[in-house]
This record gives structure tokens, sequence and C-alpha cells, in this order.
């Protein structure tokens, strides 16, 4: 019997593009021989559509857009079994076995979808409710590994109505306590939108009035003189770790227009890094990986100082997943090819609900 991969993608975020870029190269690399293909679009709107069981890839995005192809739902539909929806005479064939959440941004990669998912007993691929929503939001995420112990560049944040009562004193506050330079960016987004480098209080003021556009909260966080390498883990209970990367971007830093758009950034897999080093950012790779509780895949990511210290910058708890992104790009260095690293995410996410199955839930 093959699995019914019902692929979730799009969804409501300014990264509703990236979203579709990684279902594009999902569906090419998944095997037809073991899996049936289900597509899932979430419009920019926010409404659920799902489309008929494909056979291959699709040579162009806007083929992943259904909005005339597809049959508008309900989310719980997808789960006829347990949440019949008698309008859109679906029959138990129409369950889906495995859902992969491909979605970045909030309203997908925060917890909202993964809770969802949860109250339909849907087994899904990638981390829980808790994991993903600490994940998304960089100040809960940091002040989490601030009190795991986990050393990171110094930070400060701000509600956008605070800001706005009081402006100069969120300013005034940021030179005293981190300097220039410093980053600017929205608490619960990623693709680099929205970020900014300041250098002067001109550009923190143009910063926090462009992170604000994104989000209600932002943070700020020091600029560090360090190289900038990344981790890839997998896994549950025993997460592993593959290869670290490194980042050479031409620009300021790794944006949004470097990651997706001009391919200016230099990607160093492996990175030349003492053993001693890797062993350090594996160590804090695995301990911030269990501190949210993760399950499935993160991308881990670090400033590597010239003295050899090792910060972390953020987890990523859905990584960009093209071929060409840094996550496959690292376990294909490891010895695990996209194709069978998408396989292997499935069975994690199967392994987890079946945990999941066994906790009792009466007295």
């Amino acid at each position: 019997m093959k699995i019914k991969l019902g692929l979730l993608y799009g969804g409501k975020s300014a990264e509703h593009k990236v979203s579709l870029q990684t279902a594009k190269a999902v569906i090419k690399a998944l095997d037809l021989t073991k899996y049936e293909i289900h597509p899932i679009y979430i419009s920019e709107n926010g409404e659920w559509v799902r489309g008929a069981q494909l056979e291959g890839p699709v040579e162009d995005v806007k083929q992943l857009q259904l909005k005339e192809e597809g049959e508008v739902i309900s989310p719980v539909a997808l789960n006829s079994e347990l949440f019949p929806v008698p309008s859109n005479n679906q029959t138990n064939e129409d369950k889906i076995d495995v859902v992969f959440p491909l979605l970045h941004g909030p309203n997908g990669e925060d917890g909202t979808v993964q809770g969802l998912l949860e109250l339909m007993n849907m087994p899904y691929v990638g981390n829980g409710v808790l994991a993903s929503a600490a994940g998304m939001d960089k100040v809960m995420m940091k002040n989490i590994y601030e009190q795991a112990g986990i050393k990171q560049a110094n930070y400060v944040w701000y509600l956008r109505r605070d800001w706005e009562k009081d402006a100069d004193a969120a300013y005034k506050n940021v030179e005293e306590k981190l300097g220039y330079p410093c980053f600017v960016k929205p608490a619960n987004l990623g693709s680099s939108v929205g970020i900014s480098k300041c250098k002067d209080r001109e550009s923190l003021e143009k910063a926090f009035e462009l992170a604000f556009e994104y989000d209600r909260k932002i943070i700020v966080e020091e600029g560090i003189d360090g190289r900038e390498v990344e981790i890839a883990v997998l896994g549950n209970d025993d997460p592993e770790c593959s290869v670290v990367g490194e980042i050479v971007p031409e620009t300021d830093f790794y944006d949004y227009k470097a990651k997706y758009e001009d391919g200016s950034t230099g990607l160093i897999i492996p990175a030349d890094i003492t053993d001693e080093e890797y062993e350090e950012i594996k160590r804090v790779a695995i301990q911030s990986f269990k501190a949210l509780d993760c399950s499935g895949l993160v991308r881990a990511d670090f400033f590597l100082t010239k003295d050899g210290e090792v910060l972390m910058n953020e987890v990523n708890t859905m990584p960009g997943f093209t071929p060409f992104s840094m996550f496959p790009m690292l376990w294909q260095e490891s010895g695990l090819p996209y194709s069978k690293l998408i396989e292997k995410l499935v069975e994690l996410g199967v392994e987890r609900h079946e945990e999941k199955q066994k906790i009792k839930h009466t007295f």
C-alpha cells in the first residue's frame, strides 16, 4: 500500500512564495512507487483547497495554486474518518495518511497548523505545537535558551504599542545596551523578511518602522563579529547532526534577496572548522533541539567568533527545503540525499504520532 501523503503548502504569510518553491521541489523528489501525492493548498486569503492526486512533478509553481482545479474544503475534512463532512461526499478512502506541512512563517510554522493536526489526530512531519510556536517567536526562543544556559548575542525586544508611546526611549535603550551595529527583526517571521542592519540612529528608526510592518513584536540583537555557520539536526528523541556549513554573504547580511533571488551568497559545505569547533556546535545544536522539545528537523544557526566561541543565533523549525537550501545540502554532504531525507522525515513524523497514541488520557 502506498502512503497517502498530503503536502500542505502556501499559507497566509509573507513567505507564501517560498512555500510554493518548497512544495515544487518535494513533489519532484518523491518516489511515486511509495507515495500518493495529495496537494493541499492554502491561499493567501486562508482558503484550503485540496487538489487531485498528482501523478508526477509540476513545471511551474502556478500549477500549485489550486484556485480553479481543486475543491475548497474545511481543514477537518482531511480526516474524514474522525470528522466526517457530509457536504464533501468524502469516504474513508479519502483520508490522508500523513501530512507534510511545507509552510514557512506565521499560520504554518508557528504551531497553529500543528495544533489543528493534533486535534484531528493526524500524523504529520516536523515539530509539534510547543517547539513550532517557541521556535517561531524569536523572543520566546531566546528567553528559553537563556534559561537553558545557551550562549547567545545580547538582545532587547519591544511591542508596537510601547514603541509608539515612547520611540525615543526605545532607541536610547538599544544604543545603551547593544550599540551599533545591531539587527532589528520581526519576532515572528523567517526568510530574513523585514530584517535590517543598523549602523546609526537614522537607520535604527527606519528599521523599527519596517519590522513593525510585519509584526506587533520585534527583537533587536547586537552585531557579532564572527562567521555565520549552520548545522542540520534530524531525529526525535535521539537527534543526529549533519556536517557544518558556512554562509558567506556578499551583502551586509544574509537577507531575503541573497537567499532566494540573486544567488550572491556563498555557501561553503563543509565549513573549514576544527574538530573541536564542530563538536561544540553539534553539542549546542542538540541541546537547543531538546530545550524546545523539537521533533523531526531543525536547522541551527550560530556565530563562530575569531576566538572559537560558539554563540547561538536561532533555530528554524521548518527551514528552507528546496534541494538548494542549506538544510538539505548539509544532509546531502553528510550522505543523505534529498529524496531519502524526505522519506526519513515522514518516518519520523509517523514515529512521533505512534508514540503519542500510547499516552493514557484517562485515569
